[in-house]
């Protein structure tokens, strides 16, 4: 694994010298490294390449930044077998598994081909508009559909494996990944997933009813979301980017994406020990 692609969140504490750090390790290292814009090509002393094209030139892609990061770097890379590894260059998220001190040990490892692989499930998500195909999006999070112009509840009609399970009069309805079942859905009070499990998270957002709750369901299963009944336009997010303007009569449907995403860890990284750190639970340092 020589040849590594970098995205970089610039905005990052602590970026500057983190690049620099990059540059001096890679060149020991005998590493080849690549950017996606020339700003940062040069920095890094870099061959300039469009994150397109990652999938098909690189043995490894490096996310530093913080969680978006690496959704980003996931989504680009989505259907390809590059593996990525995320280096946090913030507040610990759970995506970027190598904190920014780690960074040398985990270039080493990188080296060395000592590190341990994580394979993710995705989602994909098929946005109809008036019984036609208007799009395909890739999800390693959560797909929400919800917002609007008004606050006006809506009408969503849910199914699985083509069976009704319910109809909801509500502010909305996400489906998450266990990647995803740590960010919005656990806001909004749905369970934590391990990684391990091939289920998907259904969360009613704020429905009109106090008997609705949380659903998991295979990951082989068809998820379909009808919109009943809108007064307004919604908003389908896929992993947190804004991607389509939904409306009544439109439908959503999401199944498991034959296409897995790669994580590259150090081999002592703990999933649990993530989850209680980042969600302070008794007996976890900050």
């Amino acid at each position: 694994m020589k040849k590594i692609g970098v995205i970089v969140n610039t905005k990052r504490p602590r970026a500057d010298d983190l690049l620099s750090e990059l540059r001096e390790l890679s060149a020991a290292l005998g590493f080849e490294l690549f950017a996606e814009n020339a700003a940062m090509a040069r920095t890094l002393g870099a061959a300039l390449l469009p994150v397109s094209a990652f999938g098909t030139s690189v043995d490894v892609a490096l996310a530093l930044g913080g969680d978006g990061t690496v959704l980003y770097t996931a989504r680009a890379l989505h259907g390809s077998n590059v593996p990525i590894m995320g280096i946090n260059l913030g507040s610990l998220g759970f995506l970027t598994s190598v904190s920014d001190s780690e960074m040398k040990p985990a270039l080493e490892a990188v080296a060395e081909g000592t590190c341990s692989v994580a394979e993710r499930d995705v989602a994909e998500c098929r946005v109809f508009k008036k019984g036609t195909l208007a799009g395909v999006e890739y999800s390693l999070n959560d797909m929400v559909l919800g917002w609007g112009a008004t606050s006006r509840i809506v009408t969503l009609q849910l199914s699985v494996d083509s069976e009704m399970v319910g109809t909801f009069m509500c502010d909305g309805m996400m489906v998450s990944t266990p990647t995803g079942s740590t960010g919005h859905s656990l806001s909004a009070g749905g369970p934590i997933l391990h990684p391990g499990v091939a289920g998907f998270g259904i969360n009613v957002i704020c429905p009109h009813t106090l008997s609705s709750r949380p659903l998991v369901v295979p990951n082989d299963s068809l998820i379909e979301i009808d919109v009943v009944h809108a007064v307004k336009e919604l908003i389908l997010s896929v992993d947190g980017q804004d991607e389509y303007k939904v409306e009544q009569g439109d439908k959503i449907e999401i199944r498991r994406s034959p296409c897995r995403i790669k994580f590259l860890q150090l081999s002592d990284h703990s999933y649990f020990s993530v989850l209680a750190q980042k969600l302070h639970w008794r007996g976890s340092s900050l």
